[in-house]
This record gives C-alpha cells, sequence and structure tokens, in this order.
C-alpha cells in the first residue's frame, strides 16, 4: 500500500536531496532494478497491458518512489486502476485498488514538490472518490469537503474539471438538503477564482504583444534570418494559443455553474439572503465583495441592497471592478457625467486589455447618447485597440455614421455618402466578430445609399472608385 512509503521520509543514513533521502534506491541494486521496473512499466502501459503495468507500478513506489515523477501522473493511474477496478467483481480488492489510487494522489507532492501540489492532489482524490465511491453519502460528503479544501489551496489554479464536478456535488447536497445557501456558497468561491483565473491568462496573452511586435521589427530591420522569425514566431503563437485554450476551458466551465446556479438564486431571493446578510457584513469587504458579483451576474442590479453594498465597498477600496458598476449602477440612473468618471477611473484601474475593452464601449455609447459622435468613435478606437476583434465597436462607429444625415449634409457631398463608410463599419464587424455578424448584415440592409442619379451629377460614375466622405467622418471609403 502506498501509505506505507510515508516511512521512507524517516530515513536519514542518505545525504542525497531528495524527500526520501535517496532517488533510485537505497541500495546499488535496488537502483539497478528500479531502472529495470520504470522500463518494464513503460512497454507494458505503452501496449495497453495495465494489469502487468501495475505490477511494476507497484515495485516503483516501493523501492524507489522518487525516482521518476510520471508514476504519479494522474493520466497514468486513471488509466491503470481504472482497467484493475473494472475488470474484477472482488469488492475487497476493488476498494483496495480505489485507495491505493487515492493515496497517491493525495501523497504525490511529498514525493515530486515541483510537479504536484497537495491541493490539486486533493482535488483530484475529491474527484475519483465520487467516481468510485459516489453512491456512498458519505463519502460524497467526504469528497465535497475536499473540493473546498483543494480549491482554497489552489485559488486561481484550481482546473476546469474538478470546478465542474465541485458545483455538480454542490448542487446535489443543495437539493438534498433544500438549502440555498449551499449553492450560494459554491458559486461565490467559483466566480471568484474562476475570474482571478482568466484575467491571469489575459495578462500572459498581453505579455505576447510587445514581443511579437519586437519579433516583426526585427525582422524587417534583416536582424534576424527567415527560420528563425518563423521557429519563434510560431513559439510565441503557440503560447497565445495554449493561454486563450484555458480561457476559453474557464469560460465554459463558468457558463456551466451560472446555469445550474440560476435557478437557485433568482433577484428576489439573493436580495432577501444578501439584506438579512448585509448588516452583520458591513465591514467584511471580501464577503460584501462577492455579493456584489453575484447580483451583478444574476442582473439584479436594481435592487436597493445592491446599491447600498457598492457604494460601501467602492468608499472602502475602489477598484476596477467596482468602479465599472458604479459607471452602470449612474448610467441607469442617467448621471451621465459620473458614468463616464467611473468608466475611465475603471480603465485606470484594469490590468488587460481585455478587461478595458468594456468600459472604453461604455463610455462611447454615453457620447454617442449625447450627440458628440467624434468623441464617441475615438472611444470605439480604442476599444478596437485594445480588442482588435471587437464587433460591436465596429457597429458602434457604423451606427455613428449612419447617424450623421443631419451632421453630414451639404450642398458639395453626395446625399447618403455617410452610409458608404457606415457599410464598410458593418461589414468589418461581421468579419471579425461571428457574434454580431447577423445584427451587422441586418444594419446594413437597412442603409440608404446614394442614388445613381446623384452620383452622376458630381461625376462619381464608376463603381468601386475610392471617394472620401467629408464632415466629422473624414474617412474613405468605394462608390457603390
Amino acid at each position: 500500500m502506498l501509505l506505507a512509503l510515508i516511512s521512507c521520509f524517516t530515513i536519514g543514513s542518505f545525504a542525497q536531496a531528495t524527500p526520501c533521502g535517496f532517488q533510485y534506491g537505497k541500495t546499488e541494486k535496488d537502483s539497478l532494478r528500479c531502472l529495470e521496473e520504470i522500463s518494464l512499466f513503460r512497454n507494458h502501459y505503452d501496449q495497453r497491458n495495465f494489469k502487468d503495468a501495475y505490477s511494476h507500478w507497484k515495485n516503483i513506489v516501493e523501492i524507489c518512489p522518487c525516482s521518476w515523477s510520471a508514476i504519479f501522473n494522474t493520466t497514468y493511474l486513471q488509466n491503470i486502476f481504472d482497467f484493475l477496478i473494472k475488470s474484477t467483481e472482488d469488492e475487497e480488492l476493488q476498494s483496495q485498488y480505489i485507495d491505493e489510487l487515492l493515496n497517491a494522489l493525495a501523497t504525490r507532492h511529498l514525493f515530486f514538490p515541483r510537479n504536484y501540489t497537495e491541493g490539486n492532489g486533493l482535488g483530484f482524490k475529491a474527484f475519483y472518490m465520487i467516481r468510485y465511491r459516489g453512491k456512498s453519502t458519505e463519502s460524497v460528503m467526504q469528497a465535497f469537503d475536499l473540493f473546498i479544501e483543494s480549491i482554497e489551496m489552489e485559488k486561481e489554479k484550481t482546473q476546469p474539471n474538478i470546478w465542474d464536478i465541485y458545483f455538480r456535488i454542490a448542487e446535489q447536497i443543495a437539493r438534498a438538503k433544500q438549502d440555498t445557501a449551499i449553492m450560494i456558497d459554491a458559486y461565490e468561491r467559483a466566480t471568484d477564482y474562476i475570474e482571478m483565473a482568466i484575467t491571469h491568462y489575459y495578462k500572459e496573452i498581453d505579455k505576447q504583444i510587445p514581443l511579437f511586435e519586437n519579433l516583426e521589427e526585427a525582422f524587417e530591420r534583416g536582424q534576424i534570418q527567415q527560420t528563425e522569425y518563423e521557429n519563434r514566431k510560431h513559439r510565441l503563437s503557440q503560447d497565445t494559443a495554449r493561454s486563450m485554450q484555458f480561457i476559453n476551458n474557464y469560460l465554459r466551465t463558468l457558463k456551466n455553474i451560472e446555469n445550474t446556479f440560476t435557478p437557485f438564486a433568482p433577484c428576489h431571493v439573493l436580495e432577501q439572503v444578501y439584506s438579512n446578510k448585509l448588516e452583520q457584513n458591513k465591514n467584511n469587504l471580501p464577503a460584501l465583495k462577492k455579493m456584489l458579483i453575484i447580483m451583478n451576474k444574476g442582473g439584479c442590479t436594481d435592487a436597493p441592497v445592491f446599491a447600498e453594498i457598492l457604494n460601501i465597498v467602492h468608499q472602502a477600496e475602489p477598484s476596477a471592478q467596482t468602479a465599472n458598476l458604479m459607471g452602470y449602477y449612474s448610467l441607469n440612473h442617467g448621471d451621465y457625467n459620473a458614468a463616464l468618471n467611473f468608466f475611465k477611473e475603471a480603465i485606470n484601474l484594469f490590468e488587460t486589455n481585455e478587461q478595458k475593452a468594456d468600459p472604453w464601449y461604455m463610455i462611447g455609447l454615453i457620447h454617442q447618447i449625447r450627440g458628440n459622435f467624434p468623441e464617441a468613435r475615438s472611444a470605439a478606437l480604442e476599444v478596437l485597440r485594445v480588442k482588435p476583434n471587437s464587433g460591436r465597436a465596429y457597429i458602434l462607429i457604423g451606427d455613428l455614421y449612419a447617424s450623421s444625415g443631419s451632421k453630414c449634409s451639404s450642398d458639395d457631398a453626395i446625399p447618403f455618402d455617410f452610409n458608404w463608410a457606415a457599410a464598410d463599419k458593418y461589414a468589418r464587424a461581421a468579419a471579425v466578430d461571428p457574434s454580431v455578424a447577423e445584427l451587422a448584415r441586418e444594419k446594413r440592409s437597412r442603409l440608404r445609399f446614394p442614388s445613381m442619379q446623384d452620383r452622376f451629377a458630381r461625376g462619381f460614375t464608376t463603381e468601386g472608385a475610392e471617394y472620401r466622405v467629408g464632415c466629422w467622418i473624414n474617412e474613405v471609403t468605394t462608390v457603390r
């Protein structure tokens, strides 16, 4: 049993820098056997002979558990023990296999602290407790407690698959106990750390941008050869793609969690729960912040308790998130000046380009409402600077152009020429952002373009000819 391996930490006669006091065994004979067992394990595992691979796995963890980190790899462990557990009907033997698997996950960080963390091991231990002992209420409750312990250790490093099953178990327990508070607590924990994880990976992407720019500049100046340029660009692209994959996984997990949580906490329930909790938590900023996040995600921002919590938190500890929420609250209550100031504050406080895109967009909308079209376009261009694939920013510019009739009608201009420029922006929106493509096409279809007669009267008879829209737009488009 793997538990017996902990005894290796008591060995003090070997002054080598490994947790066990030795890496490949106590003696030279052990070392030779250790290397042989690793080779045999690999051969049997690669042939999917999991039964024999298990025998060699046991020998490795008994003789030299610090020799090779892969013996505690989650994929290896799952494939081997899943086969063993399913291949026998002996319940006692099944239980032994399950115990060995859970032990390996819970203790692997002791042998390879650089490869595995205690929190990660506990999370996977809970995961497999549910998988193999999920019919037992006692095991489910133990696993749920382990999930919480793991998450509080790992925080934003908690993996999406752990979040998924943790939240499913929270739902199961909440329904069984008819206790909404369990789901609220689970949701607060999940959204807090998942948002942190997403922010972390967006920061990683932001770090790649100047590296790409420097690489392009060096190549254009002839400072690096084509092969080196392509290799470095490929590596940078892989790093960015890897970060985006993590972001997408976390976003998908967060969406699943939100869909599960919504039926448990409609606004009237959250208002009641948080109104009761507010008085005793007025000085508990972490608790208040979680309340804000949940009420905001639930669309409960019109509730009086939301405004009260928001004001307390922003006064005590202004942050990008609270400034952004204050901006929305001020906008919804018609205070445009306050909204502009809060959104600008949020931009200064946010750390990633992705985060800054939304307040810039809201600034653009406020200027549009006020009829300040050049200022609105400037804000939309800031959105595109930090988020080049923002379809809604292009749509905003298109809307500004399409609404410019009274501002841009003069004797020397072709009537409705501004709609050519608007059509360009709608087309660009559809091209860069599939989520707004249908809306962009619909807006474009409603545009009224210059008539052939008006075009001919001003000498623009050729389709596709270059044309500059004047007025505040001052942009080159094409005749159509």
